[in-house]
């Protein structure tokens, strides 16, 4: 027994001595929680400059990870593996984490560079007040296409990927909302509807599109369109943009049916280790100059008003990334559905994708 308990006690004592070790060079790099920053964003979603340049104005180390879809995000703070102190959820998903008590009221005093974001993008129905997010970028969901790959072709409606002549030239996000809207936008109903019959209808002329699917993918979709793997493709707009700045010959165009006007945001998860430290990134993102850097780098349409007035005027005057007035009123905003109708549209795509083998 005496044996036993000795052994106890040195397997303690070298387990307690390599944890004070680690956390001895944790702190000594700068990794400490008050020293840290960690971030859990989009992948591919900021321009890295600002993050060397943050870390050098305010001395925090920044710990950058990222994800590829709202419900990964969402699953993973909710587990609480990783204490991450901003997170960028977009706005259905910013309502189920403030109904789930996931986020930390945001202290608006710390955040003066908020004045500079467009009031048009403040006090949504997803967050009033701007309690527990602010806006990080905006967008739409649309149709990427090579004019030169299908000639002819304007996909003014939703409809037009139907079109036989686009077999296997479609590539489509693998995302159950943006597949699911298109779907029924194409029918003329509400990307949230949560009619049984609507959505059925949906997935059975989604099954009718399967012809014409090449794949469904993720990142990738980027890539595989400019290098002219496929003519057409369900995108985000900065996604779009993206596209064509690698390869001139792409264009793209929200149908005339209406789409998801979308918006990514900046919270701070309950989790959170240095809410001193979120407010400071997150306020550094506001900074319009930031703002600016990273609309440019990212290719998505930013919120900050005095930003756009940064930016040149080929980026914001373009009106497919930064739309009027006319467009943005036949847009929708995914609205949280709640678990049990999320879980619905997740079932259908995913038989969607099963139909497709």
């Amino acid at each position: 027994m005496k044996e036993l308990t000795r052994a106890f006690v040195a397997v303690f004592a070298v387990s307690f001595g390599l944890m004070y070790l680690v956390h001895v060079l944790n702190a000594s790099e700068g990794y400490g929680g008050d020293n840290t920053v960690t971030v859990y964003n989009w992948g591919d979603y900021i321009d890295e400059e600002l993050i060397e340049r943050f870390e050098e104005e305010t001395g925090y180390k920044v710990v950058y990870e990222t994800f590829d879809s709202n419900e990964a995000m969402f699953t993973k703070i909710s587990q609480g593996g990783t204490s991450y102190d901003v997170a960028v959820p977009s706005e259905y998903a910013v309502a189920r984490m403030i109904e789930e008590n996931m986020l930390i009221p945001l202290d608006h005093g710390k955040l003066p560079n908020l004045v500079h974001i467009d009031p048009r993008f403040l006090d949504l129905s997803f967050d009033p007040g701007n309690r527990y997010s602010v806006p990080y970028f905006w967008g739409t969901v649309g149709i990427a296409f090579n004019p030169a790959l299908v000639p002819g072709k304007t996909f003014e409606s939703w409809n037009d990927l139907w079109d036989p002549d686009l077999e296997n030239q479609i590539l489509l996000i693998d995302g159950a909302r943006e597949v699911m809207g298109m779907g029924l936008n194409s029918l003329g109903y509400s990307l949230n509807s949560t009619n049984e019959e609507e959505l059925l209808a949906a997935k059975e002329k989604l099954d009718l599109l399967t012809p014409n699917v090449k794949a469904i993918v993720g990142d990738e979709i980027k890539m595989l369109m400019a290098q002219e793997e496929a003519a057409v493709a369900l995108v985000w707009s900065g996604d779009a943009a993206e596209i064509m700045w690698e390869n001139e010959n792409i264009d793209y165009v929200v149908p005339e049916e209406g789409s998801n006007l979308w918006f990514d945001t900046m919270v701070i998860p309950t989790t959170a280790k240095n809410v001193e430290g979120a407010h400071a990134f997150i306020n550094f993102m506001l900074d319009p100059e930031a703002a600016a850097q990273n609309a440019e780098y990212v290719g998505y349409s930013t919120p900050n008003k005095t930003a756009m007035e940064i930016l040149p005027e080929d980026i914001t005057g373009d009106e497919r990334f930064y739309p009027d007035d006319e467009l943005v009123a036949r847009l929708e905003v995914y609205e949280n559905l709640g678990k049990r109708m999320l879980a619905r549209y997740n079932d259908l795509f995913l038989e969607f994708k099963m139909h497709r083998k």
